[in-house]
């Protein structure tokens, strides 16, 4: 077992001795002939005896010791730091999870290499006996802080709960790491540097590890159960308990009996069980859950209003009505019914007026993400060819099976960039597709390579001369994003009467008052290829086939709230020369969008709050 970072003048420090100490006292230089020795002679023979005493085979396995057990320190906070957020994000979502995120492991970091003496004086016992057992109770202590995520809200609720989870084992495992690096010899390096190596080597390793880590998570996450949030938790108090061993274990039992028997965020059949017996006594019942790639996937049914919805983190990817399936009018309908105008909206891409029209059973649609599959699910009705671009597989197969989206479309899961870049490449540039439908939104933010200027670029090479394009963007009339994504998209498909805008619902001017002015919602913009056309776009009135017998089409499919230069122009106070400074978004210079991001994110919270109870977002 590798030495522990204990107590000062314990045996701990004995395990790997220095090459002074470690030299034989009988060769000694006694002190009458280092009188007549010269200085350069007396330092050369020191040289040569911890030079004898580095040969040692103990002394480099102490050395080595030290290292591996730093090392293993190091990976295992770094690890901890990406899991971390992993279990914050289904509470708060991704964003506001990691606003105080680096900045409290920079303090956690600081603070344990700084006290590591007097931590290590003040605890009653070593401090590195402490990592399994905080490492056991993060867990619990997750789950009852959650209960309070409501009274915390997204902005103070993350720092809070990393406060007393993640940034003690950091500040403990910062300490223990110092401490090991006091024993470390560092050879030949002049002492300046070898006095730097210990503070910046542990650092740069930790972020390169958090690095590492984090991507092989990301592959990984939901393969099975160890990779899971509650099961990356578990691997880490058991890396823990296997670097400290100590009688001190058993207090960690409680912690691990919660998370084994009462908390319902274990990957488990019971857990899911135990879960569902009380989310029923609300109303609620989670058929399926899944931790993927783009964040915690659940299908959640509301059992008093009767429809279901796709929940990822903390946002909704999309929901229908499943009360009405069995009814004598809905039964064998085709498509279901959307919870959600904005979805049958952008089915109105087929309603768009354009010289020689394709008929659809020729046409030929591109969907950019698939949600639980409402748009597709309509293209594939009325016989188009339709290919689904969706980077999550657990989304696909959730959409298949627990909603209503047919077989018979192409399904290529995969990152829509790199899809798009290939396809573009393929093709030469040749417009493959008649209609393109651009929905992606996750976690209260957009994916901004998904809207930058070169993203765009390829979507307008892929569709036809004659084609058309609805791209929905969720955002807040108050802040500039809106304004950056119209810049945008108008740079590429033209800023005349081929592109108009249309949101969801009206603005509400009292609710925008009682929010400071807060506008959030969802915008579609439909655009044409046309370089030169010669009138405004214009929509064909649609038909019963066109509605597919669904009340939410014929309700929402033909756009009518249509969004001004006005109403764009809030977030500048009208000015139209800081709307032209925004410039646009291209995938190098994304930081202008990133930054509002966090406000937009926060607010996108408070209002899934209110769409879906509290009980069901903190039992997950």
């Amino acid at each position: 077992m590798p030495p522990k970072a204990t107590k000062r003048g314990k045996a701990s420090k004995a395990t790997t001795t220095t090459p002074e100490e470690s030299v034989p006292k009988t060769t000694a230089t006694s002190a009458p002939d280092l009188l007549t020795k010269s200085k350069e002679a007396y330092e050369q023979e020191l040289k040569d005896l911890a030079k004898k005493a580095r040969s040692q085979r103990g002394y480099w396995a102490g050395q080595f010791a030290i290292y591996t057990h730093t090392f293993i320190l190091l990976a295992l906070i770094a690890i901890a730091s990406n899991v971390s957020q992993l279990v914050l994000s289904p509470v708060y979502g991704s964003i506001p999870a990691a606003i105080w995120h680096s900045k409290l492991v920079m303090a956690g970091c600081f603070t344990g290499w700084a006290s590591n003496i007097f931590l290590d004086r003040a605890l009653p016992i070593e401090p590195v006996e402490l990592l399994p057992l905080i490492a056991m109770y993060i867990p619990p202590v997750q789950y009852l802080l959650f209960k309070a995520s409501g009274y915390m809200g997204a902005y103070y609720g993350p720092l809070v709960t990393e406060l007393l989870t993640l940034f003690p084992l950091i500040t403990i495992s910062s300490a223990c790491v110092a401490t090991n690096l006091e024993y470390a010899d560092f050879g030949p390096l002049p002492k300046a540097i070898a006095e730097a190596v210990p503070g910046l080597g542990s650092f740069g390793f930790f972020k390169a590890a958090e690095k590492l880590s984090g991507d092989f998570i990301v592959q990984n996450i939901g393969k099975n159960f160890y990779m899971t949030r509650i099961g990356l938790e578990g691997l880490l108090a058991a890396s823990y308990t296997t670097i400290a061993p100590s009688k001190f274990l058993l207090l960690g039992v409680p912690a691990l009996l919660h998370t084994t028997l009462l908390n319902p965020h274990l990957a488990s059949p019971m857990a899911l069980s135990r879960l569902n017996s009380g989310l029923e006594k609300e109303g609620w019942h989670v058929l399926d859950r899944r931790d993927s790639i783009t964040g915690y996937i659940s299908v959640v049914d509301s059992l008093n209003d009767g429809f279901r919805v796709l929940r990822c983190d903390h946002s909704l990817l999309g929901g229908e009505w499943v009360k009405f399936k069995d009814t004598p009018r809905f039964k064998g309908n085709q498509v279901a019914e959307p919870i959600y105008g904005v979805f049958a909206m952008l089915e109105a891409v087929r309603l768009v007026e354009v010289p020689n029209p394709v008929p659809d059973n020729e046409a030929k649609a591109l969907v950019i993400g698939l949600g639980i599959g409402t748009t597709p699910a309509a293209l594939v009705a009325h016989g188009i060819n339709t290919t689904v671009v969706e980077i999550d597989p657990v989304v696909h197969e959730f959409a298949s099976k627990y909603f209503q989206l047919p077989s018979n479309h192409t399904a290529v899961i995969e990152d829509a960039v790199s899809y798009t870049d290939r396809l573009v490449n393929e093709t030469q540039g040749v417009g493959q597709y008649d209609y393109i439908i651009h929905d992606v939104f996750t976690g209260g933010a957009e994916p901004v390579a998904l809207f930058t200027y070169e993203f765009l670029q390829n979507l307008h090479s892929l569709l036809k001369p004659n084609g058309v394009i609805a791209i929905n963007y969720a955002g807040d009339f108050s802040h500039p994003p809106p304004l950056l994504i119209t810049n945008t998209i108008r740079s590429v498909f033209g800023s005349g009467p081929s592109c108009r805008i249309f949101r969801e619902h009206p603005r509400d001017e009292a609710q925008a008052a009682a929010h400071n002015g807060r506008d959030f919602t969802n915008m579609v913009f439909f655009c044409t290829k046309a370089s030169t056309p010669t009138q405004e776009i214009s929509f064909r009135n649609p038909t019963p086939r066109d509605l597919l017998n669904s009340p939410s089409r014929e309700a929402f499919l033909l756009p009518k709230f249509e969004v001004t230069d006005d109403d764009l122009l809030r977030a500048v106070h009208g000015n139209v020369q800081e709307a032209q400074k925004l410039g646009i978004l291209r995938k190098n210079e994304t930081a202008v969008l990133e930054k509002w991001q966090t406000e937009s994110a926060l607010g996108h919270w408070e209002i899934m709050r209110g769409v879906l109870p509290e009980v069901v977002w903190v039992n997950w």
